[in-house]
């Protein structure tokens, strides 16, 4: 076995492993200073190898490197051709829509992007959290600089994810129609299924019946076929003179089926679907008036009490977002203090630290984010003193004690409708006699019940692992948290490839050893390759391309992002179970 190995590396999602020779100094002499410090993670022992981020940073600068290719769409011809067409870009009407030089967070940018062969970027549809005139809304835009903004399965996935949001916040929703239709050769993952595009359909109607969310549409290019449903079960709809059409065939589709001939414009333009059919609302010259409507729509919307009563603080952390870069190891399975990442985070990185001489490998506590108050749940990396004089526990690891601290702190926070913070970097549950004989499965039973049930906002950011059933635990996507981020060192699997490996191959292994022989040159060559497979598939931007986070971000961004996220749930004081709740009165 490679001497490459993580001090605390699951196999099957759980084991612990045998210290590598390149991880034991460094955890050992943590430990001694721990020692010193009565269980208190010595800042010195946690920093003293780390370099100067050059991990971390290079993995932000190829993010945003990808990022900038990605917004571009289809590419600078196809954004000329939109101006061209008298018509403004996805992104260029979402910068005239949301607050000037407000933060918003875009949802499943990396969707898709290293699919077919790159010619679908961000799925060809942008999904982002802002706010209009001070107020959080979800906006969806269709990218007609890619494949004229027709739907592949990914862009179903990132619309159902948009109305997720809006459905479970309860707040107004806006969609920027201009939309051919179908990907038709991908229509197999697009048409049928539970999941397929009529969802979008079932979540506007739900939306509108029963949750009350407000929705706008601005059909600003073509909407066809069962695509014009979307705005048709709007509360408000917008057409762009000229430039918009919407049918439930064009005219090619007409005169193939019915032999007439007509424009498009006079089948289901703006004038034709305001003066003749009434189907739409409001008829505009151009973007600009359409975007300039919503914006009107929006600032006459009831004020929502709830929202409006959050104080605007702006506390700023402990420490700059910078000094993240010097916290976060150069390996992955080397410890850091948790607590100097926290103060990077919090209001002036203030914890109120619960239970904190308990289970010292898993952190709870109070704070506040730009004035909201939160909880806090935080995996610590490292080793840490048994009290009783056990054998150390690994950070990073889940015990029995720390299943219950959890889920008596979680309750609590639910109790007081506290919104929850998982800072995650977690290598799974703890294994072996001693743990089993404490009774660790009902106690992480009752972890995932508790997370599962409590019914505030929870925000999950991942930093570092995201292993075993550690991840589900730690509000893994399973269990429907309000969002997902994660920093670009973010690594989620079952395990790591060593231990996938040993899984794979340990009885070979072990047989061979036995035998005083070494692995064949193909055996090796399997191996290498399992390793591999593993190591694309860890990485965050894989599991961004897949939607199993909502965004990768930089660690500078993440107080902004964590404050928009907790300013969007907390919009609705209902329970957040699931995409959505319906009223009492209905249950």
């Amino acid at each position: 076995m490679a001497e490459t190995e993580s001090e605390v590396v699951p196999t099957s999602g759980f084991k612990v492993r045998p210290l590598s020779r390149a991880a034991k100094p460094a955890v050992e002499k943590a430990e001694r200073e721990e020692r010193k410090a009565d269980g208190v993670p010595s800042k010195v022992a946690f920093t003293r190898s780390i370099s100067q981020g050059t991990r971390l940073r290079k993995l932000t600068d190829e993010l945003h490197e990808l990022e900038a290719g990605l917004r571009l769409g289809g590419g600078l011809e196809k954004i000329e051709k939109q101006h061209q067409a008298n018509k403004l870009t996805a992104r260029e009407r979402i910068d005239l829509l949301l607050d000037k030089d407000s933060f918003r967070q875009e949802i499943g940018l990396l969707v898709a992007y290293d699919q077919y062969d790159g010619a679908a970027p961000a799925a060809g549809v942008v999904t982002t959290i802002g706010r209009v005139g001070g107020r959080e809304v979800v906006v969806v835009a269709n990218d007609a600089t890619v494949k004229a903004g027709s739907w592949w399965p990914e862009t179903i996935k990132k619309i159902l994810r948009a109305q997720e949001i809006a459905m479970r916040s309860r707040v107004p929703i806006i969609y920027l129609v201009d939309s051919a239709g179908v990907n038709l050769p991908y229509q197999g993952g697009v048409f049928p299924g539970q999941y397929g595009a009529s969802r979008i359909f079932y979540y506007n109607s739900i939306m509108r019946r029963y949750l009350r969310v407000p929705q706008i549409a601005a059909v600003m290019g073509p909407c066809i076929a069962g695509g014009a449903y979307l705005p048709a079960l709007s509360d408000i709809m917008i057409m762009v003179e000229g430039t918009s059409f919407m049918g439930l065939g064009g005219a090619n589709l007409v005169k193939g089926a019915t032999g007439q001939t007509i424009d498009n414009e006079t089948l289901g333009g703006a004038r034709t679907h305001n003066e003749l059919s009434g189907v739409a609302h409001y008829r505009v010259k151009n973007d600009e008036e359409a975007i300039a409507k919503i914006r009107e729509f929006v600032s006459e919307l009831p004020l929502n009490e709830r929202a409006g009563n959050l104080r605007t603080v702006r506390e700023d952390a402990k420490s700059p977002a910078e000094r993240i870069y010097e916290i976060i190891p150069e390996d992955h399975r080397q410890p850091y203090n948790v607590r100097e990442l926290l103060e990077c985070l919090l209001d002036e990185g203030h914890l109120d630290e619960f239970q904190a001489d308990y289970a010292k490998e898993i952190i709870t506590g109070h704070a506040s984010v730009r004035g909201i108050q939160v909880g806090i749940i935080a995996n610590a990396r490292g080793m840490f003193r048994d009290p009783a004089g056990g054998a150390p526990k690994f950070g990073g690891i889940i015990y029995t004690e720390s299943a219950e601290k959890v889920a008596y702190f979680i309750d609590t926070c639910n109790r007081h409708r506290t919104p929850l913070v998982f800072i995650q970097d977690v290598s799974g549950f703890m294994v072996g006699p001693e743990a089993e004989h404490s009774g660790i499965i009902r106690a992480g039973a009752r972890f995932v019940e508790a997370m599962a049930t409590a019914i505030v906002p929870k925000i999950v950011l991942t930093v570092n692992h995201a292993s075993g059933a550690g991840y589900y635990a730690m509000a893994g996507q399973g269990f429907d948290p309000d969002f997902i981020f994660s920093w670009p060192t973010g690594r989620m699997a079952v395990m790591e490839g060593d231990s996938a490996v040993q899984a794979v191959f340990g009885s070979e292994l072990e047989r061979l050893r036995s035998k005083g022989k070494e692995p064949s040159t193909e055996l090796a060559a399997e191996m290498n390759a399992v390793r591999a497979n593993y190591e694309k598939e860890l990485d965050a931007k894989y599991a961004a391309a897949r939607g199993f986070v909502d965004a990768v971000i930089a660690p500078e961004e993440t107080r902004d992002t964590l404050e928009l996220a907790l300013r969007v749930s907390l919009n609705y004081s209902g329970p957040h179970l699931g995409p959505f709740v319906l009223p009492s009165a209905l249950a």
